[in-house]
């Protein structure tokens, strides 16, 4: 031996341990400050400032990157527009916020992952807005200073295609759609915890894009052009099938647009690289990382997905077909597996696009083209849009009264 000494700590444990020592040091933190407070009202006889207030942020929204940032954004200019005071929190120090100018709106980056969770496990506010999954389950903890949590879905997907106990510890989630409320209620039954509030409140960032489509330039005449978007994780199609898709897709000669889901290139980084690699040299094909995918989905003539929720924006934006991979899906780390009904995605996507099976892959630009005729399924989105897209373009309007109305609740 020469005298050195490694320790080794694996992600889990290491993730174990920052949420254990930032729940020490939150508790350690409003301990000392409530002593204080006493201790500044023992000598003094009264408190001032925002102390003898009970003063503390009154609504704050946390974004975790640009690509949520059509969810948050008819809610912020519609609290803008009421001039409401909001603190708005992000971990991308390129959101587009820092570009809007707003009066009412208080901006700030607090970095991202677990410098982010360390500020926000301190904070302190009466409602607080986000889009984050896996509350006081891994390492972002409900602050004490926080009066009331609230989710907002930024999919149209089933609440339960979170990862596990993904929205459990929210005081309130707002929905796109009433279908949503069934499953919530049954985990919170099956798993002994309180109801929250469900709130039907539309769909902000399919309002958004929906406004953008009038302003896209019109579509220029153009080969046959293909969109493979795909959900993220080892069921999805980039990982399950990668070259074996991708290669007879290049080899019909159609526009072949890669859009990957952006969780990977943080979790399959590997596999994005070797696929790029790949096709470095194919001028058909090209790779989509951009924040909006509103391009992509205008310029495809046929798209092919899989478990993720994209088909929805594909079917209800644009009303073109769509396949989808869906074969094995293992939702043991899902929410959904605790279900005793199959999720409405499921259910629906027979009803709304066609499903691709691996023995079709070889002649595929056939089916691709057989799809860009079928004209049966039309029916079935315009239904799939009308139970999943509610409130229809009143997103913004409607989170924002709730915000304010929740506010005022607590505040009283």
């Amino acid at each position: 031996m020469n005298g050195n000494l490694f320790l080794y700590i694996d992600p889990g444990t290491g993730s174990m341990l920052f949420s254990i020592l930032m729940g020490l040091f939150a508790a350690a933190y409003f301990l000392l400050r409530a002593v204080w407070l006493k201790v500044k009202f023992f000598f003094t006889g009264r408190l001032q400032g925002d102390a003898a207030k009970g003063r503390k942020n009154g609504i704050v929204v946390y974004s975790e990157g640009d690509h949520y940032w059509n969810v948050f954004l008819p809610v912020l200019d519609e609290l803008e527009r009421r001039e409401t005071p909001v603190l708005y929190y992000t971990s991308s120090k390129t959101d587009p916020v820092f570009e809007k100018g707003y009066k009412f709106i208080t901006s700030e980056y607090i970095g991202e992952g677990n410098r982010a969770y360390a500020r926000l496990n301190f904070l302190e506010a009466d409602v607080c807005l986000m889009t984050t999954p896996g509350l006081d389950v891994y390492q972002l903890k409900k602050s004490r200073a926080v009066s009331h949590y609230s989710h907002v879905l930024h999919s149209i997907d089933d609440a339960t295609s979170y990862r596990l106990f993904g929205i459990d510890y929210y005081d309130s989630v707002l929905l796109s759609g009433e279908y949503q409320k069934k499953a919530i209620r049954e985990l919170e039954a099956k798993r002994g915890i309180g109801a929250k509030e469900l709130i039907v409140a539309g769909c902000p960032y399919l309002d958004v894009l929906e406004s953008k489509i009038a302003g896209l330039p019109s579509r220029p005449a153009q080969q046959f052009t293909v969109l493979v978007s795909p959900s993220w994780g080892p069921s999805a199609i980039l990982s399950r099938y990668g070259e074996q898709l991708l290669d007879p897709l290049v080899r019909t000669g159609f526009h072949v647009i890669v859009r990957p889901h952006p969780q990977s290139r943080n979790s399959e980084g590997a596999m994005l690289d070797r696929l790029k690699a790949r096709y470095n040299e194919n001028g058909n094909l090209e790779w989509d990382f951009s924040r909006e995918n509103i391009g992509s989905l205008a310029r495809s003539d046929v798209m092919i997905s899989d478990f993720s929720s994209i088909v929805f924006d594909y079917a209800f934006l644009f009303d073109r077909p769509f396949f989808y991979v869906n074969a094995d899906f293992d939702d043991q780390i899902y929410d959904s597996s605790d279900s005793e009904e199959t999720p409405w995605k499921f259910r629906v996507l027979e009803e709304i696009g066609i499903e691709l099976k691996d023995s079709m892959f070889a002649d595929i630009g056939k089916h691709l083209e057989g799809a860009a005729s079928v004209t049966e399924l039309r029916e079935g989105r315009l239904r799939a849009r009308d139970t999943a897209w509610q409130c229809h373009g009143e997103s913004g309007a409607r989170i924002a009264d709730y915000l304010i109305q929740k506010q005022r609740e607590i505040s009283c």
